[in-house]
């Protein structure tokens, strides 16, 4: 294949092999996003010890900051991510993790505690940049191994960053508030590279678009029948992400505190190893389903994986208590439930929602909803756990929040899953009724 010109290498990627095709735009994907991440998450590999403003430790209120950019930038994206056209996407990342590095910069050289702010201009920008990187990626054949890939990659990214954070601080001694900005400089580079590789990726073909239904900018008319044909669905779901998202913002955000806890403080490599298995084995289950031709199966399919997640979650940290496995094995399996449930969410439990009912749409306009509400929750819990429950330790609190997950959640996605089961055999009933009479 002749990379040599931008034009060559999507006409070749039209006429390549599936196969070939998808493993292009795989890797692509999963490494740029890991760069991305980057720009995002390094900076909990800091404890910031013995900082504390109006009683609250600084790490709160950076983590708070953050997440009240990331959620605000998802209720806006519901429209602009539903209205943004193919040719804008490129642009588009690359002013948001251009803004996202520079706040980095300003957060070290602005004096604590005024540097806070600027978590929320580095969040604000990076919620955006999801979606426009899933837009290369719906709607095709292949949706399941390109979707499982970009989301898998903030499970590997997550403990990578980390250790590349710890790594910097630990061996380089770079300080902790110029650490997230001398990350975002060891990623940028390759960052630029794998945007310009998927930025190669051709538009979904005719065969994708009769397999998976055409994807299209969605405006408010198209919005507005959406959620009324579908609203009682919608907040099923929507109510169980919005308990996978707070759980596993917890868990990023305070993995060092948590680990500190149980002993493994001072092992920066602990995070990409514990993180790494549950990349491979949620990749493996979720690009499975690309075997899964009929949509409303694979959907079902989608229900039933984010169930035994969200089990996994309750029944690991009942043995971890129970101290019938130790901390980094209850952290991969935790990790593995969490993953299980977290990851349909961001791909392919909406692209196999909008391909079973036939809508012409696109997958951001409802990931966006669920993320929305999702970061709401986050915030909230945040805020609750540290002005009405600091007598909980992070260790405690994190377990507390697993069993509601895993008894909560597996209610939620019983019921949508139920609903939309029944939704579809109502509609494919209608629709023969109406063939009938034709």
């Amino acid at each position: 294949m002749n990379i040599l010109s931008g034009k060559s290498v999507t006409e070749n990627l039209r006429g390549a092999n599936p196969m070939l095709f998808t493993v292009y735009a795989a890797v692509s994907a999963f490494c740029l996003y890991t760069c991305i991440y980057a720009f995002r998450k390094t900076f909990t590999a800091a404890t910031f010890d013995g900082l504390e403003y109006a009683g609250t430790s600084y790490k709160v209120w950076l983590v708070i900051f953050q997440i009240v950019g990331y959620g605000m930038a998802k209720f806006f994206g519901i429209r602009y991510i539903a209205e943004l056209k193919a040719s804008s996407r490129t642009r588009g990342i690359l002013l948001m993790v251009t803004i996202a590095g520079f706040s980095w910069l300003l957060f070290a050289l602005v004096p604590a505690p005024y540097n806070i702010i600027f978590l929320f201009m580095n969040g604000f920008p990076l919620g955006l940049v999801w979606g426009m990187v899933f837009g290369y990626l719906e709607g095709r054949r292949t949706t399941e191994v390109l979707g499982a890939a970009l989301s898998v990659s903030f499970i590997f990214s997550a403990g990578l960053c980390r250790s590349v954070g710890a790594y910097l601080m630990l061996e380089w001694n770079v300080p902790e508030l110029w650490m997230p900005f001398a990350a975002s400089c060891v990623f940028l580079l390759p960052l630029l590279i794998f945007l310009w590789l998927l930025d190669k990726v051709p538009p979904p073909s005719s065969l994708d678009e009769a397999l998976r239904t055409r994807r299209q900018p969605m405006h408010k008319s198209e919005r507005r029948n959406f959620l009324a044909a579908f609203m009682p669905g919608i907040v099923l779901f929507v109510v169980a992400y919005m308990l996978l998202t707070i759980f596993r913002d917890f868990r990023e955000n305070f993995a060092s505190d948590i680990w500190k806890t149980v002993g493994f403080g001072d092992s920066p490599e602990i995070y990409a190893q514990t993180e790494t298995p549950v990349t491979i084995a949620v990749l493996l289950v979720m690009g499975s389903l690309m075997l899964i031709r009929s949509n409303i199966v694979a959907l079902m399919v989608n229900h039933v994986i984010i169930i035994v997640g969200m089990i996994l979650v309750g029944v690991s940290t009942f043995l971890f208590q129970e101290s019938f496995i130790s901390a980094p094995v209850w952290m991969v399996l935790i990790g593995l439930g969490l993953y299980l449930g977290y990851v349909p969410f961001n791909s392919i439990f909406f692209d196999r929602l909008i391909a079973a009912f036939s809508y012409v749409g696109t997958v951001g306009f409802i990931m966006y909803i669920a993320d929305a509400f999702g970061y709401l929750g986050t915030i909230a819990v945040v805020l609750f756990r540290e002005l009405g429950l600091a007598e909980l330790s992070w260790l405690d609190f994190f377990i507390t929040s697993g069993y509601i997950l895993s008894v909560t959640g597996t209610v939620l996605i019983s019921g949508s899953m139920i609903y939309f089961h029944k939704k579809h055999r109502l509609i494919t009933a209608e629709t023969v009724t109406v063939e009938q009479v034709r």
